[in-house]
């Protein structure tokens, strides 16, 4: 009754199902480790996120650390708004715009790029948005500390020929190579500034930390049930074959029952 299973065509089912088997595992596993990432992320930008202030210098070195990105941190010194710049392609609430970008000159010679806000683009293109001045003087500055883009972090891709103090990525290696100045590895997104600028950008919002990677759980628990989906239909395709062919052989078998009686 069961010699079907050794079929060329049942033999190409079972080599599927031993098949996809293995193949549901390891995309159940790559969710359930993604899930794991991002959920360690999302807690660790939560904390820092909630986490009273520090000083920049205790946490900067020439390169800020994975563990710190979003950590609310304060600095003082004076902008350098010679060496501003804008960042292109900055949307903000649906609307287009750039970032504001400025160094701010530390005790010790070195600075740190303070993000100051978000301008809304110019009427066209080629229009200038306008930008308030940064304060003059000493500033204090307290902000959240981001890590250094780059095209494989922020999927931006960098293109050369911007014009004049414009860029696309708040890289600041690149950046830095301009400036007369050591800078600190990282920039600064301005949140509370004392004293208070009168026109100033608009403040950069937080970042959405979401759901922690309950996606990457539910997808990873969908791929695990596909395999039982796919065992479960190869079991019942071949109890429903068996049933046929048990069907067959009794329709055959009846008019040979009756045929002495006939």
């Amino acid at each position: 009754m069961y010699r079907f299973l050794l079929t060329p065509r049942w033999i190409a089912l079972h080599l599927v199902v031993l098949l996809v088997i293995p193949a549901f595992v390891l995309l159940g596993r790559w969710q359930f480790g993604r899930f794991e990432e991002r959920s360690a992320n999302s807690d660790r930008v939560t904390a820092n996120l909630a986490a009273p202030p520090v000083p920049l210098e205790s946490l900067a070195g020439q390169r800020i650390k994975e563990a710190d990105r979003y950590r609310a941190v304060t600095v003082s010194g004076s902008y350098d708004a010679a060496h501003g710049l804008l960042v292109r392609r900055r949307p903000q609430q649906g609307r287009p715009g750039y970032y504001v970008l400025t160094p701010l000159m530390l005790a010790d010679g070195r600075a740190v790029i303070v993000n100051r806000g978000w301008v809304k683009a110019g009427a066209t293109a080629d229009t200038p948005p306008e930008v308030p001045p940064p304060p003059a003087g000493q500033v204090s500055v307290t902000g959240r500390l981001r890590l250094s883009e780059t095209e494989e972090s922020s999927g931006i891709r960098d293109l050369r020929g911007l014009p004049a103090g414009q860029v696309l990525l708040i890289n600041t290696d690149g950046i830095g190579r301009a400036l007369p100045y050591e800078l600190v590895g990282g920039y600064v997104d301005l949140t509370v500034q004392r004293p208070p600028a009168g026109p100033a950008p608009e403040p950069v919002p937080p970042p959405e930390v979401g759901s922690g990677g309950g996606l990457n759980l539910a997808y990873g628990v969908q791929w695990w049930l596909f395999i039982g989906v796919a065992v479960g239909g190869w079991i019942l395709l071949i109890r429903r074959e068996v049933a046929d062919r048990r069907s067959e052989a009794r329709e055959r078998e009846a008019p040979e029952a009756a045929a002495p009686a006939g």
